[in-house]
């Protein structure tokens, strides 16, 4: 991972190793700020500064400690490891490659997210990073905890140095502008890499609300029927009445309604006013009719 901080790199790392677990390839993320946890006590911002040698030397080893398991975890057992950390400078990033390409023949992948959208990075701030354990442990407030840091954050940008082409164009990167406005792919190698490109094109960092419904009652629920497509019975229209109401009622910006290929799923979303869409991977499984 790459960037600065509140750009969603922990959010994404998570969600990617969840992903890519999920579809068989065994994935660890290794977090370089919980390594400096475990190492030093957090007291304010001035730990980030580029100049404060001291903590320099902390935050250097437990990227160090953090790389080292990786690179061990891969050799044993994973598959693909994310070293979730800003790693904001070319010279950071020369380090990773030298460890992982050149000394021990892994491939290598920069992630960097990119946002200038202060509104996604101010609700990124309120939303997690206030609930760190560097403010919770020092009880801040959360006024003192968004001061400092938005101080942590200035620090970082000091010395940030974006990924370029013109330094780093025989690398493979991504780069993910604003959560998903924009991506930027560079030398994408093989199966598994287009696999999360594909994943990061449809990835959100700001949280998302999702409702469920059951279908209306169908005529063949009310024979006793599993399985089939019939249409609902008359008190599954009154459903499709009471849940149009209470949907539309809500005025939610942006919905989207999805439904299966069936009868009785489609007339039950068929009173809301929003774009729908059918899906046939919504589909109940084909068992016959009984």
């Amino acid at each position: 991972m790459v960037g600065l901080p509140a750009r969603g790199k922990t959010y994404i790392s998570k969600k990617l190793a969840r992903y890519l677990n999920w579809i068989g390839v065994t994935t660890r993320v290794f977090n370089v700020g919980e390594y400096r946890r475990q190492a030093s006590h957090y007291r304010d911002h001035d730990f980030f500064r580029a100049d404060n040698s001291d903590a320099m030397t902390a935050r250097d080893l437990a990227a160090t400690n953090a790389l080292h398991d990786a690179v061990a975890w891969l050799k044993s057992e994973g598959e693909v490891a994310i070293f979730d950390a800003t790693n904001t400078t070319l010279e950071r990033r020369n380090m990773l490659y030298d460890t992982v390409v050149v000394k021990n023949g892994f491939k290598c992948i920069y992630l960097e997210s990119i946002c200038d959208d202060q509104n996604l990075i101010n609700n990124n701030i309120m939303d997690m990073k206030i609930r760190s354990t560097d403010y919770i442990q020092n009880q801040m407030n959360v006024d003192e905890a968004v001061d400092d840091f938005c101080q942590r954050i200035k620090h970082y940008n000091d010395v940030y140095e974006p990924i370029e082409e013109e330094t780093e164009g025989h690398r493979t990167f991504i780069k993910l502008v604003n959560a998903g406005e924009k991506l930027i792919i560079n030398r994408q190698e093989g199966y598994l890499q287009s696999r999360i490109a594909s994943w990061l094109m449809n990835i959100h960092l700001v949280p998302r609300t999702l409702y469920f419904s059951r279908h209306g009652e169908s005529i063949n629920n009310v024979l006793g029927k599993i399985g089939g497509d019939s249409e609902l019975s008359n008190r599954g229209e009154k459903y499709v009445t009471a849940l149009a109401d209470l949907i539309n009622d809500k005025n939610i910006q942006g919905i989207r309604v999805w439904t299966s290929w069936l009868k009785r799923s489609i007339q039950t979303a068929s009173g809301i006013e929003a774009p729908q869409e059918r899906w046939k991977a919504l589909n109940e499984l084909d068992c016959g009719e009984y």
